[in-house]
């Protein structure tokens, strides 16, 4: 039996870090976990900064402004500040912050594809967390000109200055990329997501081979290219139930794609669901399906694993951390899509026991222990300053 001492709690690095002088923490990120537009990297940043607030801190969440919500706002224990639009919420946030730098003691910069540049302005301890880098997402997301510019920024002109940052990341996947683009081994540390609790197993299986997915309808996200994928492995398995969950620009083209299948009838866009039809869908689906380009963890499929539900996904770097492939789901490139979810849905044996060993892996992901990860590295940086 191990005599090793027990990781210390979110409460106990909190109360450390108060003792130490250190109470408003401020968080920097794009957008907010209330905006339409809101994905994976607002909702991580929503479980650490409640559990902080919880704990005792202070904190300060800057973001973008969202047509339909207040300037300031509190929620879940926390301030939000959303001012400035997609683009110029990052110098009037860094002008803010620089000009009332005494109204905070640590500051958690989000790097969201464009970076705050916190290195060259904030002085005070802090870190960064990076949940993916966009590589070719650029050319989904922005014009010619412009994706080039992201590219420039993200993989050459930014890094070298937080090179000396600690950068927390929620895959080694990830970690792996941005040790590729110069960062230093000992400055990147890995912290899994977590899974909500309201995601577990119950109900019962759809009567039909029923696949989700569950996101933003977006380039990115590629849901065109599923329904494809789907099209395909309906030749096989003629009974296939495809559901598409999320809102977004795609949307349009996710419908011309549907009427141009005469897919009407086994294709859904579902819109947005509230949690407990989001739960209850993930537990009625036989698999849980992304054809993404890029994720920085892949946050649905390990919901859906919560609930005992495998996943079939592309082969990218966030799903290679949500997914074991060959054990909790099956991970493909692109074009073996629509072949892997006919196989799985095919072979109820092997789908079972790839959802019993998700539902094993997801029960060991908390967001208690995510939140208490990355406040741990930020408790760091604070006592190495305060020691000095």
């Amino acid at each position: 039996m191990s005599n090793s001492p027990a990781a210390p709690s979110i409460e106990d690095l909190a109360a450390e870090m108060i003792a130490a002088g250190c109470r408003r923490v401020h968080v920097l990120a794009w957008r907010d976990l209330d905006d339409v537009d809101a994905g994976g990297s607002e909702v991580h940043a929503d479980h650490f900064m409640r559990r902080w607030a919880e704990a005792g801190l202070e904190i300060t969440h800057r973001t973008s402004f969202a047509e339909g919500l207040p300037v300031r706002a509190q929620r879940n224990g926390y301030s939000v500040v959303r001012k400035g639009s997609r683009y110029s919420v990052f110098p009037r946030g860094i002008a803010s912050e620089v000009v009332h730098r005494g109204s905070f003691d640590a500051l958690v910069e989000v790097w969201n594809g464009v970076p705050w540049m916190s290195p060259l302005w904030c002085h005070k301890p802090r870190i960064t967390v990076l949940h993916h880098v966009h590589g070719p997402m650029w050319d989904q997301l922005l014009p010619a000109p412009m994706a080039f510019m992201g590219r420039a920024v993200e993989s050459r002109l930014a890094p070298p200055f937080y090179r000396r940052t600690l950068t927390l990341t929620p895959s080694d996947a990830t970690r792996d990329e941005l040790l590729h683009l110069g960062f230093k081994p000992d400055r990147v540390v890995a912290v899994n997501n977590g899974v909500d609790d309201m995601f577990q197993p119950g109900g019962s299986r759809a009567e039909v081979p029923t696949v989700v997915c569950v996101g933003r309808l977006a380039p990115v996200k590629r849901q065109d290219q599923l329904i494809d994928a789907a099209v395909e492995a309906k030749q096989r398995v003629p009974d296939l139930q495809l559901v598409i969950v999320g809102e977004g620009p795609l949307r349009p083209v996710l419908e011309a794609n549907i009427a141009r299948h005469h897919a009407h009838d086994w294709i859904t866009l579902a819109g947005r669901l509230d949690h407990d039809h989001l739960v209850a869908l993930y537990q009625s689906a036989w698999l849980v399906t992304s054809a993404s380009l890029a994720e920085g963890w892949g946050l649905t499929l390990t919901e859906a694993a919560a609930c005992g539900t495998p996943a079939v996904a592309t082969d990218v770097n966030g799903h290679r951390s949500s997914v074991i492939d060959g054990t909790t789901g099956v991970l493909v490139p692109l074009e073996q899509l629509g072949t892997a979810l006919a196989d799985v849905l095919l072979d109820s044996t092997r789908r079972e026991a790839l959802g019993a060993a998700a539902l094993e892996r997801a029960q060991t992901l908390t967001w208690e222990s995510s939140a208490r990860g990355v406040l741990q590295a930020l408790h760091d940086r604070v006592m190495a300053k305060h020691r000095r």
